[in-house]
């Protein structure tokens, strides 16, 4: 073989070589976490390629679509909605998801973050614009999960998982922002007047409770003062009627000093009367001291007689 010839055959290897390194670096495929590539075959799918390194073969086949396959978050921009009582307010919102399969995701839907939105769009102002202003105010969780729920299942034969779908802000209009506003002042003074008539209502329980326990008290009082008196009586009673009977018995043996004793009596409980009259006056009236004192001394002769016995 010539040197031509050992020339041109050299160049042919090296040709060869670099074609080989061509084609197998062609044909490997570094695909970084949190990513996957669909494959095709003569421009038809065939497989997915995982993280890590994988290897195709050059020319026949090549990679179709690079997708994301973590949680991706889809911006709602603001949209004006009617509401089921035919207010108008302005909603935005966010919402969150997942690719699940790199194939269904490239090739069920065309344009899938532009499909997500125009779904997320439309399902937002069906759900919304079947509730009344006060709900849509009032029950955010609801619509949240009302519409994760049917958005999700839309989107399942892309291939993609909805995690989360929330309504960031719902803004109606100025004059019906200072409407709602007003109705607020008017029930958070519907509260206090609540509030304070209860307070008076409590007030008025406990004085009425108070002034009864003091009524109670002071029957109870009344009557254990009615007991004592009652009691003293008694026993005033049976002492007049223990010292009638000696005077009695006294009299009936003839003692003189307890006829005495009566008249004494009398005289001074009628002297008693005189002076405690409310027409009271000066009265001269002729007593005769002796005959008092000399009851007095019966009386002492009785009590004697009793003890002495």
């Amino acid at each position: 073989m010539t040197q031509f010839g050992i020339t041109q055959f050299g160049g042919f290897v090296l040709v060869l070589l670099a074609l080989a390194v061509i084609l197998l670096s062609m044909g490997v495929r570094r695909i970084p976490q949190g990513y996957e590539d669909t494959v095709l075959r003569f421009g038809k799918y065939t497989k997915t390629l995982k993280p890590g390194l994988n290897f195709i073969i050059p020319i026949v086949e090549s990679i179709g679509s690079h997708m994301n396959m973590m949680e991706q978050v889809l911006d709602i921009p603001t949209q004006e909605i009617i509401s089921k009582d035919n207010a108008r307010i302005t909603v935005d919102g966010v919402v969150f998801y997942q690719i699940l399969d790199a194939a269904q995701a490239s090739y069920e839907v065309r344009d899938l973050e532009r499909a997500m939105l125009n779904l997320s769009i439309t399902n937002i102002r069906t759900v919304m614009g079947s509730l009344d202003l006060d709900e849509l105010l009032s029950q955010r969780d609801r619509i949240n999960t009302q519409l994760l729920t049917v958005v999700d299942e839309a989107t399942n034969p892309w291939g993609l998982k909805v995690t989360r779908i929330e309504i960031k802000d719902i803004s109606p209009p100025a004059e019906l922002e200072e409407a709602m506003a007003r109705q607020m002042k008017a029930e958070r003074v519907k509260r206090a007047t609540i509030l304070e008539a209860e307070g008076q209502r409590q007030s008025e329980i406990l004085r009425a409770e108070g002034e009864k326990q003091a009524t109670v008290l002071e029957a109870e009082g009344r009557k254990e003062a009615a007991f004592r008196d009652a009691e003293a009586r008694e026993r005033l009673a049976e002492a007049e009627a223990k010292a009638t009977e000696m005077v009695s018995k006294a009299i009936a043996e003839g003692d003189i000093q307890a006829v005495n004793y009566f008249v004494a009596q009398r005289y001074v409980e009628a002297l008693g009367q005189i002076g405690s009259a409310p027409n009271e006056k000066v009265l001269f009236l002729p007593i005769e001291a002796s005959s008092v004192i000399s009851a007095v001394g019966g009386i002492g002769e009785i009590a004697k007689a009793a003890f002495s016995k």
